[in-house]
């Protein structure tokens, strides 16, 4: 009897342990996001005070992750900020429009539900068995647009993440022609709208353990039956199996997209080679063609929001 108690006992502690252990690594998480998440806002200026941010949530984990974290941010900022949540309902088959509002209803965050039958006009306009991703985007963000007018939104708030980023400048790079990414902060096509992306320096694995962590309660993004798209796929795997044989080259990727030396590359809009004279002086960025070895990258810099993880 003493035996079994004492194996008892240790298990207990064992489960103990284990539960405090599981504890900590999801508080490190949640330190984490908030810190990258507020380096990119403070590194590119995204939110400023006075502003009311409309927080795009679709049901997946990538947006529920950034209401969260702009959630705990704003409580620790030093400027007062609004956020607002915004679902468009397209009237996808069995799309479970009771799961956001009573998500969002349970933490208290204001919120607004945009009902649009985007997904019939998709259906009737895109072939049988193609992806309507596309369209479906444009669509998208049109009505996000006219919603964020009359809300008053100031800023719209994308849940892109690190991996969303490096596999658009792929895609743009490879299938496009064009050295073109996804940038943290942008102004739309039309003028009128300042559409941020705060979780530009997080990356998916990151918001896939949170989302399990914090339980969100997930809606599947291919209720519209549309194909995934294979190119970005392709990407995604490239980018996984380059993580895997050589760590650190996509870290080193992601860094090169923020620093860039437009006199190094080939855009004549960009640098202005037809003017370019000999001037006699030394230039930073003057040609390094004989050099072995590349320069390290610069060392990272800390702003402003990055110090509110703690």
């Amino acid at each position: 009897m003493e035996s079994v108690i004492n194996s008892g006992a240790a298990g207990e502690a064992i489960s103990a342990k284990k539960a405090e252990k599981i504890a900590y690594e999801n508080n490190k998480l949640h330190k984490r996001l908030c810190r990258l998440v507020g380096q990119a806002i403070g590194d590119f200026n995204m939110i400023e005070d006075g502003d009311k941010v409309m927080v795009c949530l679709s049901g997946g984990k990538d947006s529920y992750g950034l209401l969260d974290i702009l959630l705990t941010l704003r409580e620790r900022a030093p400027i007062h900020f609004d956020i607002v949540a915004v679902n468009l309902d397209q009237k996808q088959p069995n799309f479970p429009e009771h799961v956001l509002p009573e998500y969002l209803a349970r933490i208290g965050v204001p919120f607004h539900i945009e009902n649009q039958d985007t997904y019939s006009i998709v259906k009737r306009v895109i072939p049988e068995g193609k992806t309507t991703c596309s369209l479906c985007s444009r669509l998208r963000r049109g009505i996000l647009y006219r919603v964020a007018d009359e809300l008053g939104a100031t800023k719209i708030a994308l849940g892109h993440h690190r991996d969303d980023i490096l596999e658009t400048f792929f895609l743009n790079m490879f299938f496009g022609a064009k050295v073109k990414g996804m940038p943290p902060k942008l102004q739309s096509d039309d003028g009128k709208h300042m559409v941020i992306r705060p979780l530009a320096y997080v990356k998916e694995a990151d918001m896939e353990r949170y989302a399990e962590v914090k339980q969100f309660p997930i809606i599947p993004c291919d209720l519209c039956g549309s194909q995934e798209n294979l190119q970005r796929k392709q990407i995604k795997a490239m980018l996984r199996e380059w993580e895997k044989k050589f760590p650190g080259r996509v870290e080193n990727i992601f860094s090169a997209l923020s620093t860039v030396v437009p006199s190094h590359l080939m855009d004549r809009k960009l640098f202005g080679f037809a003017d370019l004279k000999l001037t006699g002086e030394i230039m930073v960025d003057g040609d390094i063609a004989f050099d072995e070895e590349p320069c390290a990258p610069p060392s990272a810099t800390i702003m402003r929001f990055g110090d509110l993880a703690d």
